[in-house]
């Protein structure tokens, strides 16, 4: 099972280059995961697109609504972050040994904490898993 991170969950609700491979992916997964967090941060991309005018504010409202009914509905396997989540995020942050960054290490630790392969855009992201021994499928669709 997967662990979707926000770069996959963005460019499968707006059109970015990767939109098609990541819908395919996603309609061949049964329930994939997502946690409160990726929840916050792809209103916050949302927000981000509108300010920088590549989103209309009704468009994305709409796409927080079909967001929403996807959770409402169970498209998605919704995970909570949890304390022991922010212990273990710290932990390898304290590693200094990656470019980890602090809510990637929260999505790591959410990931690994359900034994999830995270699925992601972000080569930072991929190759932080890959330096803690996790494991993650980098889009373009290769395995890390």
């Amino acid at each position: 099972m997967f662990y979707v991170d926000t770069s996959l969950l963005a460019a499968y609700y707006t059109p970015e280059p990767l939109s098609d491979k990541v819908e395919e992916f996603l309609r061949s997964q049964n329930r994939p995961a997502v946690s409160s967090l990726t929840e916050l941060e792809l209103f916050s991309a949302l927000s981000r697109k509108v300010r920088e005018e590549g989103l209309d504010p009704a468009d994305a409202g709409k796409v927080g609504a079909r967001f929403l009914a996807h959770l409402e509905n169970e498209f998605f396997n919704r995970l909570p972050v949890e304390a022991g989540h922010y212990r273990l995020a710290r932990d390898w942050l304290g590693l200094f040994n990656t470019s980890l960054r602090s809510l990637d290490a929260l999505h790591l630790a959410v990931a690994s904490s359900q034994g999830l392969t995270v699925a992601t855009a972000d080569l930072g992201l991929s190759k932080s898993a890959q330096a803690l021994g996790l494991e993650a499928l980098l889009f373009s669709g290769e395995a890390v």
